[in-house]
């Protein structure tokens, strides 16, 4: 190992058992800030990240890789409507993947301590470029800025980053070698045994288009620290954060001595998508794909032989039972809902209500008078422009729009379901072009189930009366079982209810959250501490992060042989 890789393990190693301390207490903790204000920012950074920004657009991106075809890149802004104008290399399937493996038995030869290094070190230059990141991803995914800079900057990282925890952990339980010693009769056999780490193949990152940096880091850290190189698939209509990305992966490791094209960027398009061309190639092992439930649902059947990580999409509700305050848990559940236009996987679209209504501090509420509460809430942001930008942001493609105003057609023609809320555009302050919507809600009966039992991607809240509390988790969790959720959340004044309800989700393989209100949002998600999806229902069959999530990427190859008679001696 060169002497510079060994100032960069040195230079790394608390930020490594900080992290693993982390994910074994389950505390907060992050070698990051979240925030963008100036105070926590060298002078001049937020500006020269916007800058540098700007300086991409209408030109090819600057990424030497091999197996260059050509160029591609189609991305359009949702804030402005116009084109990015960045091209970017396309690269050739097998040409990508020939370099890979030629890139990968040295990488397997370098110490697991040194790759987590150069992983750790990538992670911290892509932080430093994070105020560009920030403005990439808004003119991708349509995240506000200091969403963008916040859930697609350090908390993305920090998600990488434990992984390498993990991977870490899951690396060092393995001892490399061992003297074993038995009697067979009356001879005494001792042998010495070797165990080495062997990394499963090429991984290959298929990245979302709403969160593109999200599920990426953690699955390109975790193949590249247990030996594997890696491809990242970005989505056709947000590229360029994964670009910037594997831009500084590649400039890490080439700074370090190592082969830049153990990661590489393979773009493509929506009318020609070639993930499949790597999948289907024997060199790939490892698939990483975060998307749609379709297909996910078709790798999730069709790919064997390899290891595949998916995280999809599910039908988030909420079931509020009771509680002390109505405003202050429409205004929580609101949020929840508002955030990025409901754009997320944690965003909660069907809430539950008992026919009846219930009792707070202040007195009894009927189900209408709940309803009024959920619409004032969605109000409070959406007739706020300046509060609407920062909270809601734009919506990233038109199908989303078009699928919110598809419901609110056929909810206008069902009998019992009744539109509260219509979806309506705000202005934004600063982009007055952007595509934007309000959420539509619409209150309806629980034997309405074919307008609220599945996922719908864009800014919709049903409220659903049931007959009780007991009731609306039993659907809410049969939902689960069906169709998959990766965060539900639940509000009542009623142990004995949380208690009975706790089990029924934890069965049903579903995360829950209870009685959240107040300052954190309640669809945040903390790295080291949250555990994000469960891979016990449809919506995914990983978890970010846990020791499964890594230790399948390697496999342990073992040699032995007889001790040699000094070896006897010296162990004796």
């Amino acid at each position: 190992m060169t002497e510079t890789l060994e100032h960069l393990i040195a230079h790394h190693a608390t930020t490594l058992d900080a992290a693993i301390d982390a994910i074994e207490t389950r505390k907060n903790w992050s070698p990051f800030r979240d925030s963008p204000s100036s105070k926590f920012h060298a002078p001049g950074k937020p500006g020269a990240g916007k800058a540098a920004f700007e300086t991409l657009l209408g030109k090819p991106f600057d990424l030497q890789q091999p197996g260059t075809i050509g160029q591609l890149g189609s991305e359009v802004s949702p804030f402005t409507r116009q084109p990015l104008g960045i091209t970017y290399p396309q690269g050739d399937p097998a040409t990508l993947i020939e370099a890979a493996q030629a890139a990968m038995p040295a990488w397997r030869k370098t110490a697991s301590k040194a790759r987590i290094a150069l992983c750790l070190e990538m992670a911290e230059r892509i932080y430093d470029r994070n105020f560009e990141m920030a403005h990439s991803v808004m003119h991708v995914a349509g995240q506000s800025y200091t969403q963008a800079f916040s859930g697609s900057g350090p908390n993305a990282l920090d998600r990488g980053i434990e992984a390498l925890a993990y991977a870490a952990k899951a690396m060092r339980d393995v001892s490399p070698s061992a003297r074993w010693e038995r009697t067979f009769g009356k001879e005494d056999v001792v042998l010495d045994k070797q165990y080495t780490l062997v990394p499963r193949g090429i991984g290959l990152v298929i990245c979302c288009a709403s969160f593109p940096t999200w599920n990426a880091y953690p699955a390109m850290f975790a193949s590249l620290a247990t030996g594997n190189p890696v491809i990242v698939k970005p989505h056709p209509i947000a590229i360029l954060p994964m670009a910037i990305a594997v831009q500084e992966c590649r400039r890490v490791l080439a700074d370090f001595g190592c082969d830049p094209n153990l990661v590489t960027l393979a773009v493509d398009t929506l009318e020609h998508p070639v993930a499949q061309e790597f999948i289907d190639h024997p060199a790939v092992q490892i698939v990483d794909f975060t998307g749609s439930p379709r297909y996910g649902s078709h790798l999730e059947r069709t790919l064997t032989g390899k290891l595949l990580f998916t995280e999809t999409a599910g039908i988030n509700s909420v079931v509020l039972e009771s509680c002390e305050d109505l405003a202050e848990t429409a205004k929580a559940i609101a949020r929840a809902t508002c955030l990025f236009s409901a754009q997320m996987c944690t965003s909660p679209q069907n809430i539950y209500v008992p026919r009846k209504g219930f009792t707070t501090a202040t007195g009894p509420v009927s189900f209408d008078d709940v309803a009024q509460a959920l619409v004032a809430a969605v109000d409070e942001i959406a007739e706020h422009p300046a509060m609407a930008a920062g909270i809601m942001g734009a919506v990233q493609a038109e199908p989303s729009c078009d699928i919110v105003r598809r419901l609110e057609k056929e909810a206008e023609g069902h009998r019992t379901a009744k539109v509260l809320r219509r979806p309506t555009p705000y202005e934004h302050p600063d982009f007055p072009d952007a595509r934007t919507m309000t959420p539509l809600i619409v209150a309806l009966p629980a034997d309405n189930a074919a307008l609220y039992a599945e996922e719908h991607f864009g800014p919709v809240m049903f409220i659903i009366a049931a007959e009780s509390g007991d009731d609306a988790v039993e659907e809410a969790t049969q939902l689960v079982r069906e169709h998959g959720a990766i965060s539900s959340y639940l509000y009542s004044t009623d142990e004995a209810f949380i208690a009975r309800s706790l089990d029924a989700y934890t069965v049903s393989g579903m995360n829950l959250s209870i009685n959240l209100h107040g300052a954190m949002w309640a669809n945040f998600a903390a790295a080291y501490s949250d555990y994000h999806v469960t891979g016990l229902n449809p919506a995914g069959n990983a978890c970010l992060a846990d020791l499964a999530f890594v230790a399948g990427r390697f496999r342990i190859v073992q040699s032995r042989r007889p001790a040699t008679r000094e070896g006897v001696a010296d162990a004796a």
